[in-house]
């Protein structure tokens, strides 16, 4: 009857762990190496503001892609711009963090408000934000978005 009892246990343990595998596998990530951003820099990608969002300037930005998690929603990378000002929107579910290496930034938010950023300051674009982004001189920063799924 001992050896029934701990099989049957067994089976219910087994049947748990086959239905949890799925959702184990996505935590764990896809490399156990860490990434530095030390290391050879992925190639950029270049883009400009959306001529319909521009609000002074025609900036070129640089992104620097290092890590990119499906699971998560997350990326990674350093980001260069030159001067310019433009207008943006988040999404319900989507947020930044960066942290500015070089330059001066600011942020205006819908209400009038800004906020500025230079070397050593860090800051969160929370998800639905709007308002306007403002190169300063120019910039480069560390940043982390993060979507949720």
């Amino acid at each position: 009857m001992h050896a029934a009892g701990c099989m049957g246990q067994c089976s219910r343990l087994s049947a748990i762990l086959r239905r949890s595998s799925h959702r184990l596998t996505r935590l764990l990530p896809p490399t156990m190496q860490s990434i530095s951003f030390s290391d050879s820099a992925p190639p950029p990608t270049t883009d400009f503001p959306r001529e319909d969002r521009r609000i002074s300037g025609t900036p070129m930005r640089r992104t620097w892609l290092f890590h990119e998690d499906a699971a998560s929603g997350g990326s990674f990378g350093l980001w260069a711009c030159e001067v310019g000002h433009w207008r943006i929107e988040f999404a319900p579910d989507k947020s930044e963090l960066f942290h500015v290496l070089e330059g001066r930034c600011a942020i205006h938010d819908a209400q009038g408000g800004a906020k500025f950023y230079g070397p050593g300051d860090t800051c969160v674009i929370p998800a639905g934000f709007s308002g306007s982004f403002e190169v300063i001189e120019p910039i480069r920063k560390i940043f982390a978005l993060a979507q949720r799924a």
